[in-house]
């Protein structure tokens, strides 16, 4: 039993390895130092999954040297003296059956010829009538696809089918199969040579002839072939006819792309089917080495590259309107024409200009500065004014210091709150001012003072904090593991380890507020003090109302806030907020003030803010508004790890921060 058709016996489904598909491999691989696209046969995507609408519509209009055969229907209408309409199937003797008319022979007259008849045998019986003649349905017929055709066979067609309609039923050539020498036969004589590339190549129909019944179309082994890759419009393998020169192939290529160049062209070519030798060449109408009229052979690889990059290109950066890269005439371009190009100085840049040049000498390379004035090279003082060279770098000065504004931001209980633009060195003590001092309702204790740079810093600190822990709680719990006697001890030690990642991953939580814990007074106050600070660009100052609470926090049966009363001691806080939690470290209490400082209840432990004479007449009030009462968790250390405590402590009170921070300012 014969094999399915592109298949050798003994091997089902597996396609043999064809001479085209042998040469495909053979240039595709020709390369290995570069990633080369997989081309295919010139013309084999014409074939590929072909639209329905390629096959001939039966509705369309029937031409008049459309030629008549069985199977045709005729339509017969005739009006005038006589009226009547038939519809008359040509039978298989090639005829016709009119009443009162008789038997008319029609098989093999064109259309045209098929109207002049059926008058004449009406005109015989009958006169003053019109007649009009239309075909209906269509014979079929059937030809024959053979050769190397993708799926050959019998294939049942219309009678309006073309050559090109029953290709495209049958798939097109296969890999062996020619695009160029497809030949139909009509009886024992070929009626026409067809090449597809006509078709493809120039949009040529004129041989694309119709179908007749038990035509054979027979499709030829390929006959030589080429490819061309690289900068051309249509990289492909293409089928040679005749002699085909190089030029030739390029042209059915569709010429070289705009970055083709003409300064090489390579040639691969198989000699003797021994071995395969690669020569190089060009394009150049008048060089010696000029491969346009060499001519093709089969299995020849052209091999087409792009121009060559010669850029002489110098860079600006810095004020100028248009930084970025220019390309000069090295040597002959200066400066005050890259200047031009960028559009030129802005108004805040400096005179000076710097030019970084990198030069070849035999030693390696050489690096020297020039420092030249714009102001004269744009004048074109000739000494300023030199001639650039190839990928020269131009840093363009701004004047020293320089930034359009630097603004910080005030708001909350502030005359006149808002985006303020300061200049170098302005303090603190003038912003106020600006601002139009503090409002009635200010409460400038509990003010809230950031800066980025230190919010970076801070969180900077956490992060390098947190890295710090992990390495000391990874290291410590895998010795404990390794050294646990029983499984019950190995998997309390394994929840230890969860717990500490645990925390590890709440400490990276942790967002810093970049908060200084500072004065805030009357400008006229803090004028001339060691916290009438500079400002920077991006701080922000809060100042709140009075927030006449007190907050109680941690471990307390109720954490909540409470109206202050200046005659109730922490104690009594506490006491309201439900006293202490069976988990809580009264030992530890401590006060954090509004101020951002923090303060322990103990007497023999307190600090003393050092601006605190600013606000109470000079006393030390140990719970002022808007101050929080802090009861910290009694923590139990890791086994092993006596930083653990202090780390979860950091936690705490970062988060106990935060929550003070956010009751202010909410």
């Amino acid at each position: 039993m014969p094999g399915a058709p592109g298949t050798e016996p003994g091997t089902p489904g597996e396609s043999p390895l064809d001479a085209a598909e042998e040469f495909r491999r053979f240039i595709t691989g020709s390369l290995p130092e570069e990633r080369l696209t997989r081309i295919e046969r010139y013309g084999a995507s014409f074939f590929r999954n072909p639209p329905s609408t390629f096959a001939p519509a039966d509705m369309i209009p029937v031409s008049p040297g459309y030629i008549v055969g069985p199977g045709d229907q005729v339509r017969i209408s005739v009006w005038g003296m006589v009226e009547g309409t038939w519809i008359e199937t040509v039978d298989r003797q090639g005829t016709i059956t009119i009443p009162r008319v008789g038997v008319i022979g029609v098989a093999g007259m064109t259309f045209d010829d098929l109207k002049m008849a059926l008058e004449d045998e009406f005109s015989r019986y009958y006169s003053n009538f019109e007649m009009s003649v239309t075909l209906g349905a269509l014979k079929s017929m059937k030809v024959y696809v053979v050769g190397n055709a993708k799926k050959p066979g019998a294939y049942t067609i219309s009678s309006l089918a073309t050559l090109v309609n029953v290709l495209l039923d049958a798939g097109g050539p296969d890999e062996n199969g020619s695009l160029r020498k497809i030949t139909v036969k009509r009886g024992n004589r070929v009626v026409t040579t067809f090449d597809m590339y006509d078709l493809l190549l120039k949009g040529d129909k004129s041989k694309d002839i119709r179908m007749m019944p038990e035509d054979v179309i027979f499709i030829p082994v390929v006959g030589p072939q080429a490819a061309v890759i690289g900068n051309v419009r249509r990289p492909a393998i293409y089928e040679l006819k005749g002699n085909t020169t190089v030029e030739a192939l390029l042209s059915m290529a569709g010429g070289m792309t705009p970055t083709g160049s003409i300064d090489r062209v390579q040639m691969m070519r198989v000699k003797q089917k021994e071995f395969r030798t690669v020569f190089e060449g060009d394009l150049k109408d008048r060089s010696i080495n000029n491969l346009k009229k060499m001519q093709l052979a089969d299995g020849d690889l052209i091999r087409l590259f792009s121009v060559v990059e010669r850029q002489s290109l110098v860079r600006i950066t810095g004020p100028v309107a248009k930084p970025g890269d220019f390309a000069i005439d090295s040597g002959r371009t200066t400066l005050r024409d890259v200047l031009g190009w960028a559009g030129g100085l802005l108004y805040y840049a400096a005179d000076e200009v710097e030019i970084t040049r990198v030069s070849v000498t035999p030693k390696g390379p050489k690096t020297e500065r020039l420092k030249v004035n714009a102001r004269r090279a744009l004048q074109g003082d000739p000494v300023h004014n030199v001639a650039l060279r190839m990928n020269d770098f131009i840093f363009a000065r701004t004047v020293p210091d320089w930034k359009l504004y630097r603004q910080v931001t005030v708001y909350g209980e502030v005359m006149y709150p808002g985006r303020y633009s300061i200049e170098d060195g302005e303090t603190l003590s003038s912003l106020l001012q600006r601002a139009g001092g503090f409002s009635p309702r200010a409460y400038p204790r509990a003010a809230i003072f950031t800066r980025e740079r230190v919010r970076q810093d801070q969180q900077r600190q956490i992060e390098e904090m947190a890295d710090r822990m992990e390495r000391e709680l990874l290291g410590i719990s895998a010795n404990e593991l390794s050294a646990a006697l029983t499984q019950a001890e190995s998997n309390l030690l394994k929840a230890e380890a969860s717990q500490k990642q645990a925390l590890v991953a709440k400490l990276r939580e942790t967002k810093a507020a970049g908060r200084i814990a500072t004065l805030i007074a009357q400008p006229e106050v803090l004028k001339g003090t060691a916290y009438d600070i500079p400002l920077e660009e991006g701080d922000v100052l809060y100042v709140p109302s009075n927030p006449t609470t007190v907050q109680v926090i941690g471990a307390v049966l109720n954490p909540t806030s409470f109206v202050f009363d200046k005659r109730l001691s922490h104690t009594q806080y506490i006491r309201m907020a439900g006293g202490y939690s069976t988990d809580a470290s009264p030992a530890r209490t401590y006060i954090l003030k509004a101020d951002g400082t923090a303060m322990r209840v103990k007497a023999s432990a307190r600090g003393e803010t050092p601006w605190v004479k600013e606000f109470n007449g000079g006393k030390t009030v140990l719970v002022e508004p808007g101050d929080a009462i802090v009861v910290p968790v009694k923590l139990s250390s890791y086994r092993g790890v006596r930083q653990a405590r202090d780390y979860m402590d950091v936690v705490y009170k970062a988060a106990v921060t935060a929550m003070a921070i956010h009751e202010v300012t909410k």
